[in-house]
């Protein structure tokens, strides 16, 4: 008997200091970017047709199916996957974050974090051995370090233009004065280097909520300047956030489109998403 739980004892202790190499492992690696991934690429493709509500779904409606086990063989409302509710949790803890962008850049904490939404769902179902080992277990968001960038998902040429714009009165993306202050650079080191450093920091998400706010009060501005208020339109604002600033062309019946996305089970299209989460009682801290 003695021996029985000497064995059950150290087999316990084994599997405890495993599970502790294993969260400690992943730590580090976070910590030295080493889970920084490459986001996808998909198509653009331009937006104009008759406005609608998101065809997504019921907004605001809680699904009555249960949560999705694996996305791949149940169909669920999004807000019932598992990408979903790391998702949340990731996006709570960068709450204080989103509020700080909001307030300087003054664009809604709802519509900063409905930009950022799609882009996580597809870099998680696309990524889904990466999110199973990694993101889900410790509710984290995806901080994405090739050709798009950050938990958005900007292209470092997209960063480029959206610092361009907020320095540029004469340009019809200019946002308004006060806010090149936040961009500016306060090292002559390499200006890419410092760009890229800004949008993947793992450890810090500032800069990409606030390229983010500025691309969207930019592609508000250029809107707003051909006679279009789509401020209160989010479908609009995160289709033109994805598909980007040379897909903007003003129009009086802005719908939803972008990248399609499939999670649980459907599939949807990137403005799509956006608005879905923008109009949903998800995240009410974000209201």
């Amino acid at each position: 008997m003695f021996k029985f739980l000497r064995i059950f004892f150290f087999s316990v202790v084994g599997i405890f200091a495993l599970i502790g190499v294993l969260f400690t492992a992943v730590f580090f690696a976070m910590q030295f970017g080493l889970l920084n991934v490459r986001g996808s690429i998909a198509s653009r493709n331009a937006f104009f047709g008759f406005p609608s509500a998101p065809t997504g779904g019921v907004l605001g409606v809680a699904s009555s199916t249960p949560p999705c086990v694996d996305a791949a063989v149940a169909v669920c409302n999004w807000t019932q996957t598992p990408e979903w509710a790391v998702i949340q949790a990731g996006l709570l803890k960068d709450q204080s974050v989103v509020a700080r962008v909001s307030a300087e850049t003054g664009v809604p904490a709802r519509m900063i974090v409905a930009a950022a939404v799609p882009e996580q769902i597809r870099f998680f179902t696309a990524e889904r051995e990466v999110f199973k080992r990694y993101f889900e277990p410790l509710k984290i968001l995806g901080s994405l370090s090739q050709f798009s960038l950050g938990v958005s998902g900007i292209k470092q040429d997209t960063a480029n233009h959206i610092e361009q714009y907020v320095a540029d009165a004469s340009s019809p993306f200019y946002p308004g004065p006060n806010l090149l202050r936040f961009v500016a650079y306060t090292s002559d080191a390499n200006h890419d280097t410092q760009l890229y450093d800004r949008l993947t920091d793992p450890k810090d998400h500032y800069y990409s909520y606030l390229y983010t706010a500025l691309y969207i009060k930019e592609i508000e501005a250029q809107w707003q300047r051909a006679g279009f208020d789509i401020s209160q339109n989010p479908a609009a604002v995160v289709t033109l956030f994805n598909i980007g600033f040379k897909g903007s062309h003003p129009d009086p019946n802005p719908a939803a489109g972008g990248a399609a996305i499939t999670t649980g089970g459907t599939t949807y299209v990137y403005g799509e998403l956006g608005a879905n989460f923008y109009n949903s009682t998800e995240l009410p801290e974000f209201q």
